[in-house]
């Protein structure tokens, strides 16, 4: 079962006045429903998986509402359900992770820009930029200002986001144009406070049905429609957007005693800043900050008025924009050189040109303007360096020496590993061919110990990557996908492609039933019913063959199963795949459950058994160390992180033995590839049982008083 949500849903019917403590995406998500939306629909993806995550388990609570919540096969599918708020005085939100998710959606995006909207449409995308990134270094801002979308960088302060989320619909329907709220990571898992307000129950919903759609031809983006609907985005939708900006105050200003410079921020860097200039002793006695700020919790479209207005009382402003490229600092030259305001504009050159913006590397750049423009408090601002040094000096001096890296890698037990150790082995025997892998937890054997993998093009687009590639290679290429990224693109992008033209490649597909990176999801192919328990109480869920239906559908003419832990099977069929004269596309599936999934339920089952004293069996698997010779194969052709390393028992021995360790879940992998590798003897199998029943418990004794008698006296 998936992580129960309980908790999150309860929260989500609080009513007026009453106050609340969570992170900041679920804020968000309460707010929706403060604001009358009617529809939800979504795409997972770090760092808003929760919102639709909560809304789909708080689908029964939702009904009560009217409120419709669909979680998407796609980004791109996600927001064309935005086109209800195009026609229909509905409102509707639409999450999903950015840019890559912006990127998919982007087709339907463009079209919902032209043609405007009548109800709110609220974009929550995750703005996964920074060090804690998982995807490619690229901004929202970018697109909002070429499809003219009103983009939202709320401060990251729970009261001002759920306001936000209010205003951004009233925002969206005051200039018939979508509106993207992103969020950066810290903003998504802020925890805070705020005051509840009563949920709405729209106008129109699934409570309140349209009993007939009208028909107004200008509302399609369709020629000769979207020539007028350019106009209407210059002369009518922006304009109606600065005006509700300014009259409801959406972007704010905090002055400061320094006032003959200032510093313009994006929202939601507001933080950081905050944090960086208490560090440069840039505030007062009361924690204010001693130098004006205009905080733009709406970055597009900036208000040329608001930005004079700051600019022209100042000698010198200081920009901070997170990201490449300098699309506010641009903005604000421009309209201080219209206006001719005579203001110094800093900005990438004083702070950073690229990278997250984290509150050491706003200190610097505070240092180098106020060593330009403040020089008299300079002594303050540069107190910090010696801290800072201080800290990393003790760091170094405890640590004794550098931390190793630590790259991503698999679960323990995950059922991805087995895989690409079998194909580890093929690559010992046929040798590396190129491997197009794919967005999803099997992208991490890019790093060791697999080191497997040459290109990541996009979410479910390995095998039209591998495309280009058959025809220039001596060896018929690898394409990876999950099932996640299967269902996203993969099927129409990719695997239908391959059919029609013929491709001569192989297809890997991890089918482990859930889009797991993302926090498990369900896909049309989660199986559905457990099937059976283990000798080791390991429970499996039945198969289902949704997958192999469409493959064999579609004209698949090669088409394997095999358990990802069964090692050698893997091994043989991945090698017949490589060397098959049969023309057309080779397709592998590697079924196998994933872990984290498997665990969860077991817990469960697990304490049902405790509580009934029914017996249980835990596998797990040791080394012995007397045999271990310390060669670390099994180490660098598996990479699991409970096998580890100690010290010896046996004095005379100076080199440290493998060992496992108690992480171990019991999968077998270690065992199996003793076997198929021919690795060495020193693994071993036990079964851990509790509750035994009395013919174990005679066995079990008879063994002590065996052993007991072996023994020297």
């Amino acid at each position: 079962m998936e992580r129960s949500f309980a908790h999150e849903v309860a929260l989500l019917a609080k009513g007026a006045g009453e106050v609340v403590h969570a992170e900041g995406i679920l804020a968000v998500t309460k707010a929706l429903l403060q604001s009358g939306v009617s529809y939800v629909g979504g795409y997972q993806g770090s760092p808003v998986s929760q919102l639709l995550d909560v809304m789909v388990q708080a689908k029964d609570y939702l009904a009560t509402l009217g409120v419709h919540v669909e979680p998407c096969t796609n980004e791109a599918s996600a927001a064309a359900m935005l086109a209800a708020s195009v026609n229909y005085p509905v409102r509707g939100a639409v999450t999903w992770k950015s840019i890559v998710g912006t990127n998919v959606a982007s087709d339907a995006l463009s079209n919902l820009a032209s043609a405007g909207v009548t109800g709110g449409a609220l974009i929550v995308v995750g703005e996964d930029y920074g060090e804690g990134s998982s995807v490619v270094q690229e901004r929202t801002h970018a697109f909002a200002m070429k499809s003219s979308l009103c983009l939202l960088d709320p401060r990251p302060d729970l009261p001002h986001v759920t306001a936000l989320v209010e205003h951004a619909f009233a925002l969206s329907e005051a200039a018939s144009t979508p509106v993207v709220l992103q969020l950066r990571i810290r903003a998504c898992h802020l925890q805070g406070t705020f005051t509840c307000k009563d949920n709405v129950r729209a106008a129109v919903s699934s409570l309140h049905r349209v009993d007939a759609p009208g028909h107004n031809p200008s509302h399609m983006s369709h020629p000769p429609f979207t020539f007028e609907h350019e106009r209407q985005k210059v002369e009518a939708r922006l304009p109606a957007a600065r005006r509700y900006i300014v009259e409801h105050a959406i972007n704010e200003v905090h002055e400061g005693e320094l006032a003959h410079v200032g510093i313009v921020v994006q929202g939601g860097l507001y933080n950081a800043l905050v944090a960086a200039l208490e560090t440069a002793g840039l505030v007062d006695a009361e924690g204010r900050s001693r130098i004006p700020i205009l905080v733009l919790n709406a970055t597009y479209p900036l208000v040329p008025d608001e930005l004079v207005d700051f600019a022209k009382r100042r000698l010198a402003v200081l920009v901070l924009e997170e990201g490449h490229p300098e699309f506010i600092e641009f903005e604000l030259a421009a309209v201080l050189a219209r206006a001719g305001v005579d203001c110094a504009i800093r900005g990438k050159a004083t702070m950073a040109d690229a990278g997250e913006y984290a509150s050491e590397r706003i200190v610097a750049g505070l240092v180098r303007f106020a060593a330009e423009f403040l020089p008299t408090t300079l002594h303050d601002a540069e107190r910090w360096r010696d801290d800072v040094d201080g800290v990393r000096e003790h760091a170094r001096a405890l640590l004794g020496e550098p931390v190793p890296p630590r790259p991503p890698g698999f679960c323990i037990g995950c059922p991805e590993r087995p895989v690409f150790s079998a194909l580890k082995l093929v690559e010992r025997d046929l040798g590396p061919r190129h491997v197009a892998a794919d967005i999803g937890c099997h992208s991490f054997a890019m790093f060791e110990p697999f080191m497997i993998g040459h290109s990541i093009t996009g979410y479910g687009m390995g095998l039209s990557s591998a495309a280009g590639v058959a025809p220039v290679s001596a060896a018929r290429p690898l394409a990876t996908v999950g099932d996640g990224g299967f269902w996203h693109n993969g099927f129409l992008s990719g695997v239908t492609s391959a059919v029609k033209n013929g491709s001569d490649s192989v297809l890997l597909i991890f089918k482990n039933g859930y889009t797991s990176a993302t926090g498990t999801q369900e896909l049309v192919s989660t199986p559905r019913a457990s099937r059976r328990s283990d000798a080791g109480g390991q429970s499996t869920t039945a198969s289902d063959t949704t997958i192999e239906n469409v493959l064999e559908g579609v004209g698949v003419p090669w088409l394997r199963t095999v358990h990802s832990y069964d090692v050698a099977t893997m091994q043989s069929t991945l090698a017949e795949a490589f060397t098959t004269t049969a023309p057309g596309l080779k397709v592998v599936v590697a079924e196998g459950e994933c872990q984290l999934e498997r665990q969860r339920r077991l817990r469960a089952v697990r304490a049902r058994s405790r509580s009934t004293s029914r017996r249980g069996v835990r596998v797990r698997y040791g080394i012995d160390e007397d045999i271990c010779t310390g060669d670390r194969a099994c180490i660098r052709l598996s990479g699991c992180p409970s096998l580890t390393l100690k010290a010896p028992a046996d004095p005379l021995r100076v080199t440290q033995v493998t060992t496992i360790d108690a992480g171990c879940i019991g999968c077998g992998l270690c065992g199996e590839l003793a076997q198929t590798a021919a690795l060495c003897p020193s693994f071993h199998r036990v079964e851990v049982i509790t509750r035994p029943n009395a013919w174990e418990r005679f066995i079990a004794s008879l063994r002590t008083f065996a052993l007991r008698a072996l023994l020297p006296a």
